[in-house]
């Protein structure tokens, strides 16, 4: 696997070798072993998996501590743009984000710490998407961001009249509203 770092310390893509030939490809999504030589404090607990179509955007969630979560997510079908911002109120980012392009094609995967709130929004007609967590789902610490909160200002890559989103999301508060409880 290949590691880069973003522009915000923590968040990582990770590029894994990829081993393909007339028959399809091979890899391996995650091995703790590579992941701890390259310095790597994540180990899942928890296996998720989502589809959606064209157009839905889903987050911003996260979970307060102790229940906050990392997560590892990439897209096994489609593309999706993900985004992480970072919601840790001693951070030189706080508020920031960053958004990668996610695809089952590229096989890109964005490891995402404790302290950030999580989203995506579907770029293909279809997608399925898997994320790897750290901890266990707590409805009762989950909390959110509205996707298009004006001052995280996020272009989601989608026109304002495709965009579909949960009713649940819809009520998610803003960002100067959100409750948090991370620290670097």
């Amino acid at each position: 696997m290949i590691v880069k770092q973003t522009k915000i310390q923590g968040l990582l893509i990770i590029e894994p070798k990829v081993f393909g030939d007339n028959r399809g490809y091979f890899f391996e999504s995650w091995n703790h072993k590579d992941a701890l030589n390259n310095n790597l404090q994540f180990l899942p607990i928890q296996h998720n998996e989502s589809s959606s179509s064209y157009g839905v955007i889903r987050g911003l969630h996260y979970q307060l501590n102790p229940y906050a979560q990392s997560k590892l997510v990439r897209v096994v079908y489609g593309n999706v743009l993900d985004v992480a911002v970072d919601l840790r109120k001693d951070s030189s980012t706080f508020g920031q984000y960053v958004a990668v392009e996610l695809s089952g094609e590229n096989k890109l995967q964005f490891l995402i710490p404790r302290g950030f709130a999580h989203g995506f929004a579907v770029l293909s007609e279809k997608v399925v998407f898997s994320y790897l967590c750290d901890e266990y789902y707590s409805p009762e610490s989950e909390r959110g961001i509205i996707y298009n909160d004006k001052t995280l200002n996020i272009d989601w890559k989608i026109p304002q009249d495709k965009i579909i989103v949960s009713e649940k999301d819809t009520k998610n508060p803003l960002f100067s509203n959100a409750e948090m409880n991370f620290k670097i």
